[in-house]
């Protein structure tokens, strides 16, 4: 027994004693395969000398300063270098310490650009889909769309949903190939329900992540969300926390739809997990109306901007570029689900395989014919994560899928410095602890 208070006290937490590259070693000397980089955060692996030494180097200087007073090197270096990837006229970073203070953050400067701009008092909702994930803060989980809002319903916003862009489970009961993108439609619907007046954002994950295992969407389906978002009046928010500086073989998914967000969130891989760090990447045009405005916007955090976090971040990111990181994201992934689907899917209780990039999600089902989800009470999806460990794998875990309670599956997101020889090592692993899983569950067919 220990004094931490976990996260889940109903289960046995290993111990890590160091990690390299791809792989975590625990104190017995057991190696995994990091094959979810944590929460989709590892992106450069562990123990990457390039960032070592930048933190140290760094720490050496001055690790904290508070950003109401000053500002450094490294953090105006970190913004330029994010301005020159960012598509469109996102060239403004505001820093905070993570991904739910960047979710967070931006719904209160949708929230301010309105009062900025206009005076609009009244447009403070920010709409976000079911099955989507935005973070753990009051903002952030309500525009959170899992059961993960269940427990605290009575302290979350009166914020509304609309459906999932989750083609396996179609809402509607389409076909991809042939339907009218029904989903990126049933943002109009809620908005006319709502009152445009009342709504001063949308939010939406380019790739589904943690609440729904890499769901795709329609590949036309932000560019009707811009659209009806300009028509009425409403920011569209990228919620890049999961999926941005390589993830899904582009530097920020969104741009592989065509469209261009008003903000887009940012965190886990920007830091790759060496130093906590979140962003809210802004539009010139939103940052002058503040300027132009009171100059203030009323938010911030005590870490944010600190000169650690950002020299960290400059690696990362230089690391990235110059080790092409973000084209191996692509090519392996593709790979990766090709090998993925061949494999796993003639396994009796795998649904789907699907993802983008190194962003990928398997969903498990009792039966394949009619997607009919397990009982959530058979916690099905973490005892698959625990088979998986057995065989030196490291996967993401997530259930509610099918209809909010019930329905399994885990997301596949492992650094983006992995080789091809090291997927099919994660192919091979995934296939002998699928096979001791089918033996497993065999009487639940």
């Amino acid at each position: 027994m220990d004094n931490v208070f976990y996260r889940n006290l109903t289960k046995t937490y290993l111990e890590v004693d160091h990690g390299e590259g791809i792989y975590l070693y625990d104190k017995d000397g057991n190696r995994y395969m990091d094959a979810c980089s944590g929460a989709a955060v590892s992106n450069l692996g562990h123990a990457h000398p390039r960032v070592i030494r930048a933190m140290t180097e760094q720490a050496q200087k001055v690790a904290f300063s508070h950003l109401s007073r000053w500002t450094s090197g490294p953090i105006k270096e970190l913004a330029d270098l994010v301005a020159s990837l960012a598509p469109g006229s996102l060239n403004k970073l505001y820093l905070v310490s993570g991904g739910s203070e960047a979710t967070e953050a931006a719904l209160k400067m949708a929230r301010q650009y309105y009062l900025e701009r206009d005076g609009k008092t009244g447009k403070y909702r920010v709409i976000s889909r079911w099955k989507s994930f935005h973070g753990n803060t009051i903002g952030a989980l309500s525009m959170t769309g899992d059961k993960r809002r269940k427990k605290y319903a009575p302290l979350l916003l009166n914020f509304p949903h609309v459906a999932p862009a989750y083609c396996y489970r179609c809402p509607f009961g389409k076909e991809q190939e042939t339907c009218a993108v029904e989903c990126a439609l049933d943002l109009e619907r809620v908005i006319k329900l709502e009152g445009a007046d009342t709504i001063a954002a949308f939010i939406a994950e380019p790739v589904g992540g943690a609440a729904c295992g890499a769901i795709v969407p329609h590949k036309d389906y932000f560019k009707i969300v811009r659209e009806i978002c300009d028509h009425y009046d409403i920011l569209l928010i990228a919620d890049e926390v999961m999926t941005g500086f390589g993830r899904t073989g582009a530097m920020f998914a969104i741009e592989d739809y065509g469209v261009v967000p008003d903000m887009i969130c940012a965190a886990k891989g920007m830091s790759a997990g060496y130093s906590p760090l979140g962003a809210v990447i802004v539009k010139d045009e939103i940052y002058e109306t503040f300027k132009q405005g009171s100059g203030i916007f009323v938010h911030g955090h005590t870490y944010g901007g600190n000169p650690l976090s950002a020299a960290v971040a400059v690696a990362v990111i230089r690391t990235l570029i110059e080790d092409n990181l973000v084209e191996n994201s692509r090519v392996i992934g593709s790979y990766l689900l090709e090998q993925l689907r061949e494999k796993l899917q003639p396994f009796w209780f795998v649904g789907d395989v699907r993802g983008k990039g190194l962003m990928q999600g398997v969903e498990i089902v009792k039966n394949k014919a009619t997607k009919e989800p397990f009982p959530a009470a058979l916690g099905l999806a973490e005892k698959l994560t625990v088979t998986l460990m057995k065989h030196g794998v490291v996967v993401y875990p997530g259930s509610g899928n099918a209809d909010g309670e019930n329905g399994d599956q885990f997301l596949l997101a492992p650094p983006l410095i992995i080789t091809k020889e090291q997927a099919d090592e994660l192919v091979n692993a995934m296939v002998a602890g699928f096979a001791e899983f089918d033996k497993s569950i065999s009487q639940y067919k």
